[in-house]
């Protein structure tokens, strides 16, 4: 609820006020939570013995956003960013060749992690930052925060109100209830409706009625985010940490608040791109 009434509105006031050079600060600020959250990753995996260092971490996992800001803020042609992947893949290999014989056992597992934050969380939030090369790309960004984020406190509400006998459902996150599915679902769909009611020139159908075309962007991308949630706790009850981190009060750490969006972000840029005049 923190995130809900003050850390949302704050984004949000990034958004309308500070829309210079494709939304440039909001996607810093995408890129800063990314290569927190993917040194929080490198954690996790090195429960399992997936050893990746803190630096690699980090720079790994602002890969794929870093190199999308320097296209869409600043110009740079598009193939800097598999160039910029596969440099990040190929200094995994390289590097690591150099390691000390009593080492070498681990090259497997280092390899391992490192293209795993590649991927997770940095190619899923790239796909935040192509938001803002969409037309229109505050109004696009704000409702894909107000979909995700509504789904996610949301079906806490009616967890809590209607969730006390259909919990369970699902191993990895047994708090989670059948009624906060249902109620994130919901207000998911609704966000979607209001996108294309309230601004049926930006989210303009390709095909589909612009009721349908709604439905769809809603449905979607809340259900992207509801499996975001629950990845990242597969991933935690599997190494056997609790919150990824600390650095958000009553969230825990970076992974821990942006797991339902990094799901969710490619989900919403293939359907605007797919349902839309985007």
């Amino acid at each position: 609820m923190i995130v809900f009434t003050i850390g949302l509105p704050l984004v949000v006031a990034i958004i309308l006020f500070f829309p210079q050079r494709n939304h440039l600060f909001f996607n810093l600020l995408t890129l800063v939570f990314t290569s927190l959250a993917a040194v929080e990753f490198r954690n996790i995996l090195a429960q399992k013995d997936l050893v990746v260092s803190v630096p690699e971490a980090a720079i790994l996992g602002a890969i794929g956003p870093a190199s999308w800001i320097l296209v869409i803020s600043f110009g740079f042609n598009i193939n800097i960013v598999p160039v910029a992947i596969l440099l990040g893949a190929s200094w995994m290999l390289v590097s690591h060749v150099f390691f000390f014989k009593k080492q070498l056992d681990s090259y497997i597992s280092s390899a391992a992690a490192g293209f795993t934050v590649i991927i997770y969380p940095g190619l899923f939030t790239a796909c935040m930052i192509r938001l803002s090369s969409l037309s229109n790309p505050g109004i696009v960004i704000l409702f894909f925060l107000l979909i995700v984020c509504l789904n996610d406190s949301l079906a806490w509400v009616a967890g809590i109100l209607f969730g006390k006998n259909n919990r369970g459902l699902v191993a990895v996150s047994p708090n989670k209830s059948l009624a906060g599915f249902i109620g994130g679902q919901i207000f998911s769909l609704l966000a979607g409706i209001a996108a294309v009611l309230l601004f049926p020139d930006v989210f303009v159908p390709e095909v589909l009625s612009p009721l349908s075309a709604g439905i769809i962007l809603g449905f979607g991308t809340g259900l992207a985010a509801i499996m975001g949630d629950l990845c990242e706790s597969a991933l935690k009850r599997s190494s056997g940490i609790k919150d990824s981190g600390s650095v958000i009060l009553g969230r825990g750490g970076a992974l821990d608040s942006i797991d339902s969006l990094a799901m969710a972000a490619p989900v919403y840029y293939l359907l605007c791109r797919l349902l839309f005049h985007l």
